[in-house]
């Protein structure tokens, strides 16, 4: 049982948030600024959040007695990412205000629920249909099709746990590639963009949005965010409206990323929700008026929500692995804001920060 009453939570308060990496040092910056104090909880020591913060505790995600004193040394909790048990939200609500609530994470971070609970509020996806078993698999490609998409239904991200289901493609060997004992086969979506729009809602109800931004992606990694998306105002419209939509029926208090695809004909399909800051907005750290990391502050303590207008066109270019070791180039260029997270090891794949290159509003 939640014991949230809605209260709001002024600077001098400590924020827990659980997960210590990149956004959760975003988020602890921009808490800063406000006043507030941030203490960590994550299984990994010298954390990247936790470098920049007034305290952290080192514990697994299911010990309960680290939760409960760390519960005892907070304010109010929140979380960076969502792949922490949901039983760890619920434990800790039952103890201290924590927002987005457990049920957001309890939906989002499962894939076949998050599509369950998008087609209940008759939010537009791609086909899709629950695997939970390798001999499932067939039968569900017959019915949704080549080329198809199979992904592992908990924890993935950046890729991981996706396999595409072409014509040639060997289906006992992609159930094996996906690697987990539940999985979801959707449709392939023949987009000619990926998008996403990040809202804030706070805890009278009231809610903001950032401009939709188009994203390049590498190796299933986000590669490049361009904000304004280079789309008709329709679209983004749209795409603004649905985000709006889901975040009302999540009852969310706190930020939610809503990634989608664009068909050629305009359609706008929901693909992915990230209930916390998102990759694709750390643009706005530079380019608007309100950071999405002190949106997000604002939102979970119960303050004004700020302006999310745009100062400047941007793009924003994640570093990944060694692309960080070009840090001297990119503070010599003019206009270049550099964003380094502090991980001592540069490997394939992993975000090691990001630049973000303004230029005038058009």
């Amino acid at each position: 049982m939640s014991i949230d009453q809605g209260q709001s939570f002024g600077p001098g308060a400590t924020i827990g948030i659980l997960g210590g990496g990149q956004l959760g040092r975003m988020a602890a910056l921009a808490a800063a600024r406000l006043g507030y104090r941030t203490h960590i909880f994550c299984p990994e020591a010298n954390s990247p959040a936790s470098q920049v913060v007034a305290a952290t505790t080192v514990a697994a995600y299911d010990d309960q007695a680290a939760l409960r004193a760390f519960a005892e040394a907070v304010d109010l909790v929140s979380f960076e990412f969502e792949n922490i048990p949901d039983s760890t939200a619920e434990f800790l609500a039952a103890l201290r205000p924590t927002r987005p609530a457990p049920r957001v994470l309890h939906i989002a971070q499962e894939r076949l629920r998050e599509k369950d609970f998008l087609t209940s509020i008759e939010v537009p996806t791609t086909r899709y249909m629950e695997v939970a078993r390798a001999e499932g698999l067939e039968r569900a490609v017959r019915e949704i099709g080549r080329p198809s998409v199979l992904k592992s239904a908990r924890f993935g991200y950046d890729g991981k746990g996706q396999v595409r289901i072409d014509a040639d493609t060997d289906l006992s060997e992609a159930w094996t590639r996906m690697g987990a004992d539940l999985g979801i086969l959707e449709g392939f979506v023949d987009f000619t963009h990926e998008i996403s729009v990040i809202v804030a809602r706070g805890v009278d109800g009231t809610s903001t949005v950032y401009e939709t931004v188009e994203n390049k992606h590498r190796n299933h990694i986000l590669d490049v965010t361009i904000a304004p998306a280079r789309l008709p105002q329709p679209v983004t419209m749209k795409a603004e409206a649905i985000s709006r939509h889901i975040a009302e029926a999540l009852d969310l208090v706190g930020l939610l990323a809503v990634e989608m695809f664009v068909t050629g004909n305009g359609e706008v399909l929901v693909n992915e929700l990230a209930p916390r800051p998102h990759n694709s907005g750390h643009w706005t750290i530079d380019g608007c008026v309100t950071s999405q990391f002190e949106q997000f502050i604002r939102a979970i303590c119960g303050l004004p929500l700020g302006s999310t207008e745009r100062h400047s066109d941007a793009v924003m270019k994640n570093l990944i692995g060694e692309e960080a070791d070009g840090w001297r180039e990119i503070l010599a260029e003019p206009g270049a804001k550099l964003h380094l997270y502090g991980k001592a090891e540069a490997r394939p794949g992993r975000k090691m920060g990001h630049v973000t290159r303004l230029s005038p509003k058009s």
